[in-house]
């Protein structure tokens, strides 16, 4: 969600504690309770929003009678997290976001494959390459803006657009957010390196004043009229509108052109950790959220509990007021190339924006 992949993040987090207390002495959890020796209980980390997890887990529990305990944080973070834990994680599932923590601890020979079934319930372009992590839902990187603040038709319509210095000032912009690394990822591929660090330049000097932890706080302060535009994941608009009401809203959102390096879809994911000591348990777990009851919790509207997310399940749509699925024109890039985000912080970091 905010925090980029650091090895010394996870270690400063856990303090010099051995292995065994890093087990217990790291993260936040949801449910706890030590597991169950019979199996049937569970640990997910997640790096996922809590609104997803919650209807998600309930289900799951109650039709399967497995014990789900939670703890969450960023992704990235916990994707480190396990890495260092290694074979001694308690976690069995790893829930996230975005596909390149997962393709981070896959290069580490970290996940199991997934159960065939279940990798057959999401289109195969938004599963691992490799088959150990499963789609569960996705999002599209969208421009929100103030109308009041700038016209529709003053807005870009090209990403590169966004380090125009006529937009400086204009622009709010989260540099931790690992929803923005498949961007940057995508303009490196389309563009090459050059023109992806002038262009993060470009954004580094145009947000200067409305550089900001998250997407939530650009939704908030594009909609309370402190900044004009900013880029966002097109669920964090609709999740607003839940909690503030329509009247509450002064903001809207486009997108970028068809197929503009830009226009990218995120996919969430979720793996079994090749460590996990409930490897039947957990498989089960991912194949109910790829399952029909579970990608219709993701897709159903519910005001606050409603994800806003994409499910990615084969005839399950959203039934929130959102562009459909299969109208969206995002650009071409595809799991394997947005890889594993390393690239892109490197490039981030070396903008100074990390």
């Amino acid at each position: 969600m905010r925090r980029w992949r650091v090895a010394i993040t996870v270690a400063v987090a856990c303090g010099s504690l051995a292995v065994g207390a890093v087990l217990t002495g790291c993260g936040s959890s949801g449910s706890s309770g030590a597991s169950d020796p019979s199996g049937q209980s569970i640990t997910l980390y997640s790096g996922q929003h809590e609104q997803t997890v919650d209807g998600l887990v309930t289900a799951f529990e109650k039709q399967t009678g497995i014990t789900v305990n939670v703890r969450s944080d960023d992704e990235d973070t916990l994707a480190d997290l396990i890495a260092v834990q290694g074979s001694h994680s308690p976690a069995d599932v790893f829930y996230t976001e975005n596909s390149p923590p997962l393709e981070f601890l896959q290069e580490k020979g970290s996940l199991s494959p997934v159960a065939p079934a279940t990798l057959a319930e999401t289109t195969a372009k938004y599963n691992s390459p490799q088959g150990d992590w499963v789609g569960v839902s996705a999002r599209v990187s969208v421009i929100i803006y103030d109308p009041s603040l700038i016209a529709k038709s003053q807005l870009p319509t090209s990403v590169l657009q966004l380090a125009n210095p006529k937009y400086k000032g204009k622009l709010a912009f989260a540099a931790g957010e690992t929803d923005f690394q498949p961007i940057v990822t995508s303009v490196l591929k389309t563009y090459g390196k050059s023109a992806a660090l002038s262009w993060l330049d470009g954004i580094k000097s145009n947000a200067a004043s409305h550089i900001v932890p998250d997407n939530e706080t650009i939704a908030d302060e594009v909609n309370r009229g402190q900044v004009a535009f900013g880029v966002i994941n097109q669920y964090y608009w609709y999740r607003l509108e839940a909690e503030v009401g329509g009247s509450g809203m002064h903001s809207q959102i486009t997108h970028f052109a068809p197929h503009d390096a830009g226009y990218v879809i995120d996919v969430s994911g979720a793996a079994v950790l090749k460590s996990s000591k409930h490897q039947a348990a957990a498989q089960k777990f991912l194949a109910f959220l790829a399952s029909k009851p579970g990608q219709e919790i993701i897709g159903r509207a519910s005001g606050n509990e409603q994800s806003y997310e994409y499910p990615l399940g084969d005839g399950v749509t959203t039934s929130a007021p959102e562009t459909p699925f299969d109208q969206l024109q995002p650009t071409s890039i595809t799991i394997a190339e947005l890889g594993d985000g390393s690239t892109a912080i490197a490039l981030l970091r070396q903008a100074g924006l990390l």
